[in-house]
């Protein structure tokens, strides 16, 4: 048997909302049996279900043990995936290989299966992560990639790190380096191309143009080609400025669609090369290129860290795509 004294705080509350809320081992049906059959008492009586109990009033439970156990804490991360590829990882950061179809964070449809949550689940069950404690730090993206683009995101696993990191990408001392597959051959081999994008947000789509207008950004795309093979070119892209869609968008306006993009290019255009269902689009490479003292991540600084596998680079070279 045990005793609970009613506090100021669980006051008003029905019996049985009070009994299911402190043990929820307890099934609702046998709860209600206890009741009838005074097995569960309030000051020592037998009491009705709807109850309301008040400051001080002694609950007097004779049921099993078992039903007193404490609840493990559920967490919402811990029903995400658990498949995380990991490119690097030390004390401070971790850098992992998002795949496409996985969102860099939570939105109205998929709250609980995203690259946050994986890692928040992966750093909890290595014992690095405890969201019970007051003062947790909850890791926490540097940056983030659209849903359908794979790529390396940066994880921060404490607090002087995120701030250090955001720092870095706000300075441009992190290079973002991507691959792709464009269709037809690029103009020119290497060049640093401007515009201007506007944002549509019931579209969920961008469109660049020449000219500045009142509500476009201007955007500015770094590029190299690497290779041209079989009307497709593989690019080498920098962002140095980082906008929705940029990319896709940008190399569109060039007449140059991405191969695979339904959105910025056409169906007609991609079955030329065969049936994909997603963009020839890689956030391949990161280096770290600090220009300012890091503090406890200098230790980073000119390291570069590149996914070897992209899906894509070796069909293009071996003329497969």
């Amino acid at each position: 048997m045990k005793e609970f004294i009613i506090n100021k705080n669980d006051s008003g509350q029905r019996l049985d909302k009070y009994l299911t809320k402190s043990f929820p081992l307890l099934p609702q049906s046998l709860m209600y049996k206890y009741i009838r059959s005074k097995r569960i008492k309030v000051n020592s009586k037998r009491s009705e279900i709807s109850y309301r109990l008040k400051e001080n009033d002694v609950v007097s439970l004779y049921i099993n043990d078992e039903f007193f156990e404490p609840v493990k804490p559920r967490y919402d991360f811990l029903s995400a995936g658990k498949s995380l590829k990991i490119v690097y990882e030390d004390e401070n950061i971790i850098l992992i290989d998002k795949p496409a179809g996985l969102l860099s964070h939570p939105d109205e449809g998929n709250y609980t299966d995203t690259a946050i949550t994986r890692v928040k689940r992966y750093l909890y069950e290595k014992g690095e992560y405890n969201p019970d404690s007051e003062t947790s730090f909850a890791p926490a993206l540097v940056n983030r990639i659209d849903r359908n683009t794979c790529g390396i995101i940066i994880g921060a696993k404490n607090a002087e790190a995120l701030r250090i990191l955001n720092e870095k990408l706000k300075n441009r001392e992190l290079h973002k380096l991507y691959l792709c597959v464009v269709i037809g051959k690029v103009k020119k081999e290497s060049g640093i191309i401007e515009g201007y994008l506007e944002k549509n947000e019931k579209q969920n789509r961008v469109y660049v143009s020449d000219k500045s207008g009142d509500n476009t950004k201007h955007i500015s795309t770094k590029y190299k080609v690497l290779g041209y093979k079989e009307g497709l070119s593989l690019v080498e892209v920098e962002l140095l400025t980082g906008r929705t869609h940029q990319i896709r968008a940008h190399f569109s306006h060039l007449g140059n669609p991405l191969l695979g993009d339904g959105k910025y290019g056409t169906n007609a255009q991609n079955k030329q090369f065969g049936s994909y269902k997603k963009q020839f689009l890689y956030s391949y490479k990161l280096a770290f290129d600090f220009k300012t003292d890091a503090g406890i991540l200098e230790y980073l600084n000119r390291k570069e860290f590149e996914v070897e596998d992209v899906w894509f680079k070796k069909a293009f070279y071996e003329g497969t795509i």
